[in-house]
């Protein structure tokens, strides 16, 4: 179950964060928007690391597309690329 609450709340921080379990963040509102949130650093560890993840699967997926669309370079092109770089 969301937890909301307007920011003004935080003047009493404890009550707002006795809120904060893994799974339940809590939403802070400005003027009845949504502004911040705050979670669990465990889970905030886990978000950074789903993000990451998420931009490598894109980014080999795009390199899979240009492949196809580009042609894929020989593995002798690559290892001549690379050898040339250690001199």
């Amino acid at each position: 179950m969301a937890v909301i609450n307007p920011v003004s709340d935080l003047r009493n921080y404890n009550s707002v964060l006795e809120n904060v379990s893994i799974g339940s963040p809590v939403y802070l509102t400005v003027n009845g928007r949504g502004k911040y949130t705050i979670r669990d650093i465990a889970e905030d560890d886990e978000f950074e690391k789903t993000k990451a993840m998420l931009r490598l699967m894109c980014e080999l997926n795009e390199g899979r597309r240009s492949g196809e669309e580009e042609e894929y370079v020989s593995v002798e092109d690559v290892r001549a690329h690379f050898h040339g770089k250690r001199r």
